[in-house]
């Protein structure tokens, strides 16, 4: 009777252990991310520059303290992790035989029903392979990381590639969302969404060799299949073994090449009205204008909030206008348009985020002041332009070249007047930033032109210089005020940005090839079709 008793007790303690004690960790915490965000600089040393921007919501649970994310080897440097409020996050290496990972200690415990948006920068070596499918190129394979109890809203991997990599040598493993040009060097972008737990996805970019300084080599075919081989290849591994503790030590970019970078040179007009601090509003006005600009959009109705359209050939996000492929800020703008024409708010913010942490991202050790002084002397430049154009048909040009530049203005609105008063403005069909807010908000408009197709339209005719102004001054303060429903929701959904960068705190190189298992994944490989093996990441 008593070893009935404890057979049984002992049963209901086994039991209860399995139930409470093993599944805790995976049941009792749900999270989700709302995105998982990826930009991949290559160097031309073999390197890469690799930038997590994550945003993470606990639904339910324990609370979440860190979180890993993986590497793509153990060949890895951690730069700066950086918070939505701008706290500096500590980090650490918690790699484990091949498990490469980055651990991020959240500035406070995330609790259930909190959301944290943060950054993590690595520089990662040896991620450039010889590429055995397409001779004469180069490449990785980059596999984001991945989560085995959490499901990703939007995950985003952007690539950029060596310096005068042209757009028609490039191959890639799945085909790109849009290619995008960043400081004369193009990047390959793709975009997913709704992954499930655990969903995967592998993206792979090669290029001509030529392209860059420092990759590693295919192996020889002699090498893989002659089975005496293995001997000397042992004895390499010990060599390899010796250089790799060599090779340990931190890799540090000479902080004078960061110190002495002075102005950041080749950001747009959008992205330069964040560093201007414009209005969130108006930085989207900025956005809306150079789509208007490019044709990718007309305004269908103004009240209560602006209806767009997205014209038939911008439908496909990677088409190409007139002047040059959609920026990213553009992509995510046309995805906030829902098909009723309404602005989604929250993708709207999102969109103002993302921009925002990329500007931030290009600021790393360059001098801000600066730089922010640099642009107002672009738009000086730009009323030159405008000012100093001996025709009104030139001036007219002039304005609608320098457009955005112009809105950067402070007093855009008493210059527009000045510049346009003794001369008339000359329209032209095509420019569909100026015909939306005259057809809207001019009292009396006395020229349609041909949406669908305005290059058809005629001629329009001269408009006096003050009702320009007073026009474009009118369709830009009504569009800024109109353009989401709730001003201040919308505004407060876009929180602080972190500050700028620290030179002192660049990534350095480690190793190459990946990361997985609960939490996280992203690797390299020895060509573009093949496969990778990753190791794991998580939550605690």
């Amino acid at each position: 009777m008593v070893r009935r008793s404890f057979l049984l007790f002992a049963l209901v303690v086994s039991v209860a252990l399995v139930t409470f004690v093993q599944p805790a960790g995976a049941q009792q915490r749900q999270y989700h991310l709302e995105q998982e965000w990826t930009k991949i600089w290559i160097n031309q040393n073999g390197s890469i520059d690799l930038f997590y921007n994550i945003s993470m919501t606990l639904d339910s649970g324990d609370a979440i303290n860190w979180v890993e994310i993986g590497q793509p080897n153990g060949d890895f440097t951690i730069g700066e992790a950086i918070d939505q409020g701008g706290h500096t996050l500590s980090t650490s290496d918690t790699s484990s035989g091949s498990d490469y990972k980055v651990r991020v200690n959240l500035f406070s415990p995330l609790t259930a029903g909190q959301t944290v948006r943060f950054s993590l920068m690595t520089n990662v070596a040896r991620m450039i392979h010889e590429d055995e499918t397409n001779p004469g190129y180069v490449g990785m394979q980059f596999k984001p990381t991945w989560w085995q109890y959490a499901s990703v809203n939007d995950l985003r991997v952007l690539i950029i590639l060596p310096p005068g990599v042209p757009s028609d040598s490039i191959r890639t493993m799945e085909n790109w969302d849009n290619l995008l040009t960043e400081e004369s060097r193009l990047g390959v972008y793709w975009k997913r969404t709704s992954l499930a737990p655990n969903q995967q996805y592998a993206f792979g970019v090669a290029f001509p060799k030529e392209y860059i300084q420092s990759y590693v080599a295919a192996m020889p075919l002699w090498q893989r299949y002659v089975p005496w081989i293995l001997g000397v290849g042992l004895i390499f591994g010990v060599i390899g073994a010796v250089v790799y503790v060599v090779r340990k030590r931190p890799y540090l970019i000479p902080k004078i090449s960061m110190e002495t970078l002075g102005i950041r040179h080749g950001l747009t007009a959008v992205e330069a009205s964040y560093l201007l601090d414009m209005a969130p509003t108006m930085i989207v006005t900025e956005m809306l204008y150079s789509l208007l600009q490019k044709r990718a959009v007309w305004v269908e109705s103004t009240i209560p909030s602006l209806k767009l359209r997205i014209m038939e050939q911008f439908k496909d996000k990677s088409a190409y206008a007139e002047n040059g492929p959609l920026r990213y800020y553009e992509i995510d703008f046309l995805d906030a348009i829902e098909p009723d024409g309404t602005l989604d708010e929250e993708k709207l913010a999102s969109t103002v985020i993302f921009m925002r942490d990329t500007v931030e991202e290009k600021m790393r050790g360059y001098c801000r002041r600066d730089t922010i002084d640099y642009y107002k002397s672009v738009v000086a430049k730009a009323w030159e332009q405008v000012d100093q154009a001996g025709t009104a048909e030139l001036a007219s040009k002039a304005y609608d070249e320098q457009l955005l530049w112009l809105f950067l203005d402070p007093n855009y609105q008493d210059r527009t007047s000045t510049a346009f008063r003794d001369r008339a403005f000359e329209p032209n069909p095509l420019w569909f930033w100026y015909w939306y807010g005259y057809t809207h908000y001019h009292p009396h408009p006395t020229y349609r032109p041909n949406v669908e197709a305005p290059a058809q339209s005629a001629k329009p005719p001269s408009i006096p210089g003050s009702d320009f102004a007073n026009n474009v001054v009118d369709a830009v303060g009504k569009t800024s005020n109109n353009i989401v429903l709730n001003i201040e929701k919308f505004a407060n959904a876009i929180v602080q940005a972190p500050p700028a960068a620290k030179a002192s705190s660049e990534p350095a190189h480690h190793g190459a090839t990946c990361v997985c298992a609960c939490a996280a994944c992203a690797c390299a490989c020895a060509c573009v079709s093949c496969a990778c093996a990753c190791a794991g990441g998580g939550v605690g």
